[in-house]
């Protein structure tokens, strides 16, 4: 066997060795894929909230990521969750620089807003009220979840409420 062979199958064994492997419900992997999947809902006919609705929720998810990763390097000062998740979400404004122009309707009478920005804005309220009643369920069962996955089935079923609901009011 060659020796760039022999190093390329050693190293492709590796990954196949048992190791611990740590759930993260906030995977890069399902992060792209709804990332990918927004423009092409758009593409479908999915109403703009809606599509608002999954972008919001991923840059807040993107959010969490830069506290944690600001948790391991011991970054730490007053007001900065809420700072991270502020830029974060405000990352929408730039889809308003490129293809998407901003073209605000009323919704329910009271808000005169884009759309997009008004899923986005839902989007990020539903997701970090939804981390912090799973925080308090999973407080109440002795720090454990209720069942595999919790953590991630209770955003996505509140999000596909969210949409379904969204879509039905066509706004």
């Amino acid at each position: 066997m060659k020796p760039v062979l022999r190093n390329l199958s050693f190293v492709s064994s590796l990954v196949l060795l048992p190791s611990a492997l740590y759930a993260n419900p906030a995977c890069a992997v399902c992060t792209v894929a709804i990332g990918a999947s927004l423009e092409i809902a758009r593409r479908l006919g999915v109403p703009d909230s809606v599509v608002g609705l999954w972008a919001g929720t991923l840059l807040t998810l993107l959010g969490y990521w830069a506290i944690k990763f600001f948790d391991k390097k011991s970054w730490y000062f007053w007001g900065r969750n809420v700072l991270l998740i502020g830029i974060s979400v405000a990352m929408i404004g730039f889809i308003y620089l490129g293809e998407v122009s901003y073209t605000p309707i009323w919704i329910w009478g009271i808000l005169y807003i884009d759309p997009v920005l008004f899923g986005a804005l839902l989007g990020m309220i539903l997701f970090i009220l939804v981390e912090k009643l799973y925080d308090w369920m999973k407080k109440k069962n002795g720090g454990h979840a209720h069942f595999p996955f919790e953590k991630v089935v209770l955003p996505v079923v509140v999000l596909g409420v969210a949409s379904w609901w969204m879509c039905l009011c066509s706004f």
